[in-house]
């Protein structure tokens, strides 16, 4: 039997490649993020995302008034509905900066188009996560694209 070495050498590499990646918590602001006029799917979110690892955790976090339907659509997508009462950006950055501490985790991404995050940025980088944000414009949370490791547009173009 003769043994294809440079294919075996070419599996094994990928597969090495594959245990190097990094394990991400992704945190998705859903009311500022999850909006009609930014045409935003969380398809397009976990793709961006999954460039620099696995996905291990996925949290949108939403407002009681969100609608079963989008309840369901978030689930569908493979992501973990956080249903808050008040301010959704204090429960999401509470999650963030508990998940600095999960040693399972390397990175932790922000989902959002406000700046409301930075403490939490900054925090998880000072305790050696890389930090990732995707935002639906360029134009988004300079002060977010400042202090992240890794920034990620979308590009989303604003209908109507």
């Amino acid at each position: 039997m003769k043994v294809d070495f440079k294919a075996v050498r070419e599996r094994l590499s990928k597969f090495g490649k594959e245990l190097k990646k990094i394990n991400i918590a992704v945190y998705v602001d859903g009311p500022n993020i999850l909006r009609k006029e930014l045409g935003i799917d969380l398809k397009d979110v976990k793709k961006a995302i999954e460039q620099f690892g696995r996905i291990k955790i996925g949290k949108v976090f939403l407002n009681q008034y969100a609608s079963n339907k989008l309840l369901e659509a978030v689930v569908n997508q493979g992501f973990e509905t956080v249903i808050t009462v008040g301010d959704v950006d204090v429960s999401m950055a509470a999650e963030a900066v508990e998940c600095i501490f999960n040693s399972h985790i390397q990175a932790i991404a922000f989902v959002t188009r406000d700046s409301d995050f930075t403490p939490a940025i900054v925090k998880a980088k000072r305790y050696g996560k890389e930090t990732i944000v995707v935002l639906a414009d360029p134009q988004s949370a300079a002060a977010l694209k400042n202090n992240a490791d890794h920034v990620i547009s979308l590009g989303a173009t604003r209908k109507g």
